[in-house]
């Protein structure tokens, strides 16, 4: 008998609602015992207003809404409850000590959705994405996670998977009853086939560059003087007021921090310090944080002011940002006579002819150019594959198992060329299918298990 598991299934805090699901043989029990009821018997997935009710005091507790999901046709597979109650925090904290009271425990992180995977409603890639879309953070990453949700990577994995069962069965049966090599001819269709499973594991895998942007997004630094126009930007991008924007140098002195979105991608968008030598103790503490902040970035935009000639100080910046992803905004082009950036370089210092690529005439007092910074932000490839319908790859514990795939057959691919054992190509792809057979938990180790669903929330 599996042990009777409980949690709140929606956030702490108060709210409307606040509902408990059990999970185990013994669920329908223990929803008898909280509604003092030893017959009542509801029909699966109907819902029943019910008073609940302390067992040891028979105190009235709440009125409730509780509906019954029978075996097998749950979430887990198991016998499920699930209790709506009122969203106050006392009373949901008073109904799960009842509940652990009568036999059941705390579930872990992620034990509903084991349970799940373990009775094979779900597989571990959908479980994943249950996770992925509970953490999405825009339209493009809850969309992905639908996808994974409804089993679209299992359903890409399984050709792969079967086509390379196929061979391994031919190589296996020829190593078993065949005396001689494999014919030419068949050679070369094994050969074939394993190229073909090799570059569709590979192009999936390439798919992450755009699939983990999308579900954890980039930092983005705006770094540059003081009065450059940093925090006028910042709350440009941000839509509204966030940052104090004002004539009087140094106003910003430590990082302001907001999310945005940027084409689908998750943006944590950073204003920092302005970038200048300080007497003053507390501005210079935030002009070393911006300067970790800018090391830390996955992109540094790096502000000039268009209308001031290039200083030692600007010229200091460019090479500090030299090693790092950054692009170069020329702010307030609102305040020169022509935007043209070559006429704009030509006049403003010849050393920005190494880095023309990167420049981009802008105006956080008009938007001028705004759009073209946050296009700027995504690498062009990544952004087509953001824009295209495909499926992607979001998680790096697919990517890395599909790269090991390809790595596996590949390897597999180079031994058959060199006419080597059939014994030892078989090797690479048995692994090769045991590490496909990992994104869907089908060979999972307990220990990866319980790596994967420790990230998972609490109820879920």
């Amino acid at each position: 008998m599996s042990e009777v598991i409980v949690a709140l299934a929606t956030p702490n805090g108060r709210s409307g609602v606040g509902v408990i699901r059990i999970s185990g043989e013994r669920a329908l029990s223990i929803l008898r015992d909280l509604v003092d009821d030893e017959a009542f018997s509801p029909n699966a997935r109907n819902a029943y207003f019910r008073q609940l009710l302390d067992p040891e005091t028979h105190d009235p507790v709440d009125n409730v809404l509780v509906t019954y999901f029978k075996a097998p046709n749950s979430f887990t597979g198991e016998d499920v409850v699930e209790i709506s109650c009122h969203g106050s925090p006392v009373l949901l904290r008073q109904v799960l000590d009842v509940c652990l009271s009568l036999g059941a425990r705390m579930a872990e992180p992620g034990e509903f959705s084991l349970r799940a995977v373990s009775n094979s409603k779900i597989d571990l890639s959908e479980a994943e994405a249950i996770r992925d879309l509970i953490d999405a953070q825009t339209t493009a990453s809850a969309r992905q996670a639908v996808r994974q949700m409804r089993g679209e990577l299992s359903l890409r994995l399984q050709p792969l998977k079967d086509d390379l069962l196929n061979v391994i069965v031919l190589l296996e049966s020829a190593l078993e009853f065949v005396e001689d090599d494999l014919p030419a001819n068949q050679l070369e269709d094994v050969t074939r086939r394993l190229n073909t499973v090799a570059d569709d594991a590979r192009r999936l895998a390439d798919t992450f560059r755009a699939g983990h942007l999308i579900r954890d997004g980039i930092k983005v630094a705006i770094v540059g003087q003081p009065n450059v126009g940093k925090s006028s930007l910042f709350n440009y991008l941000l839509g509204h007021d966030r940052a104090i924007v004002t004539d009087i140098a140094g106003t910003t002195r430590d990082q302001l921090y907001e999310r945005l979105e940027v084409f689908g991608v998750p943006v944590s968008l950073i204003d920092t310090a302005g970038l200048r030598e300080s007497d003053d103790v507390v501005e210079a503490i935030g002009v070393e944080r911006s300067k970790a902040v800018m090391a830390d970035a996955d992109v540094v935009v790096v502000l000039l002011d268009a209308s001031e000639q290039t200083s030692d100080e600007d010229r200091q910046i460019l090479n500090d940002v030299k090693e790092l992803n950054f692009v170069v905004a020329l702010n307030k082009i609102d305040k020169v006579p022509s935007t043209d950036v070559d006429h704009m370089i030509a006049a403003k210092n010849s050393h920005f002819a190494t880095i023309r690529d990167r420049i981009i005439p802008i105006s956080a007092k008009t938007g001028e150019g705004i759009d073209e910074l946050k296009r700027s932000l995504v690498d062009p490839s990544v952004a087509d594959q953001l824009s295209s319908s495909g499926f992607l790859i979001s998680d790096a514990r697919h990517h890395d198992l599909l790269l090991r795939t390809y790595s596996e057959i590949e390897a597999s691919i180079s031994d058959l060329s060199a006419g080597t054992s059939e014994e030892i190509v078989l090797v690479g792809l048995h692994n090769a299918l045991k590490y496909l057979g990992e994104i869907t938990g089908e060979t999972t180790t307990e220990d990866m298990l319980t790596r994967v669903f420790s990230t998972f929330c609490i109820g879920k």
